[in-house]
Formats: C-alpha cells, sequence, structure tokens
C-alpha cells in the first residue's frame, strides 16, 4: 500500500486512473491530475510547500519531487516524464518536458515545453530552459534544437508509461 499522508491538515488529491505503486510516498499538498503513474521508491513531499502535478505524467521509480519552505512550489505540466532518480525541486516543468535519468533540476528553474534534460544533467537555480531544445551537462547548457524524432518521443513517452501501469492494475495488461 503507498504511503499517503496528510501534513498539517493538508492531504493528497490525486485525479482519476492514476498508478500509484506499492511503496511509493505522496504526502502534504500534492495535488495530482488524471492519468499519471507513480513508480517504485519515488517520493512526492508537498510538506513545506505546494506540488501541483498534472494529467499523464509519470514520475519513475525513485523520482524525488520536492519544494522549498515559503520559497519554492513545485508545478508540473501535461504529459511530462521524470526518469528514474531524478530530483525536481521548487521548480516549474511545463508541458510535454522529460528530465532524464537522475537529472537535478532546482529552485525557480522553469522548463519550458517541449524540452528534454539529459540523464544526469544539473539544472541550476534560476534557469530557463528554451522550448524545444536539449539541455545537459553540469552545470546543464543549451546544446541543441530537439528533432522531430524526439518530440513525437515527447509526445508518446506519456502514453507508454499510461501503459505500463495497466500491467500492473488489469490482469490482461
Amino acid at each position: 500500500m503507498p504511503l499517503i499522508l496528510p501534513v498539517k491538515g493538508k492531504s493528497p488529491s490525486i485525479g482519476n486512473d492514476c498508478f500509484i505503486a506499492e511503496n511509493a510516498t505522496i504526502v502534504g499538498e500534492v495535488v495530482m491530475g488524471n492519468n499519471c503513474s507513480v513508480w517504485f521508491n519515488a517520493v512526492i513531499r508537498g510538506d513545506v510547500n505546494s506540488i501541483h502535478i498534472g494529467n499523464n505524467t509519470n514520475i519513475q521509480d525513485g523520482a524525488v519531487i520536492h519544494c522549498t519552505y515559503q520559497k519554492a512550489a513545485t508545478t508540473i505540466g501535461n504529459n511530462v516524464s521524470i526518469g528514474h532518480n531524478a530530483l525536481v525541486h521548487g521548480c516549474t516543468l511545463q508541458d510535454h518536458v522529460l528530465i532524464g535519468m537522475g537529472a537535478i533540476v532546482m529552485d525557480h528553474v522553469v522548463v519550458e515545453e517541449y524540452c528534454i534534460i539529459a540523464a544526469g544533467a544539473v539544472v541550476l537555480e534560476n534557469t530557463i530552459c528554451e522550448s524545444g531544445f536539449l539541455y545537459a551537462g553540469m552545470p546543464a547548457k543549451k546544446i541543441k534544437p530537439i528533432t522531430d524524432h524526439q518530440r513525437e518521443l515527447l509526445n508518446k513517452l506519456s502514453e507508454n508509461y499510461m501503459m505500463y501501469s495497466k500491467w500492473f492494475t488489469d490482469p490482461e495488461g
């Protein structure tokens, strides 16, 4: 059973048709849209500020979503994929974004739509990641425009994760 707890009188609100893995943790002021998935060992901690997550978003294994007390809430758009062991902290991710495995996105960052943050990248505080580009490195820098194939991937990845979640909830898969 996932750990879903109120903090200071604020309870998570989870949309329809969401998959929450048995050992995921969601606490505090978290509002999640429909058709989302939160995978094994992922933590969404809305204890010190609010976290808002759109529809069709997947938060993969071991990812941590948090915020900063009285300074930086976290907003995640629709059709966002947050890779395994990524850290998303006090920032804004617009629609159709991919945060690669092990990436770190810091406070007050804005990742605009159709953006890819590469695996292992560190996006420093107050950075604006421009729509349509790949960012990589430590610190993350704009590398190149995303390709048409990558844009298609950003459109399909959330659909794939909705399909994967059905494997755990529907015996027919």
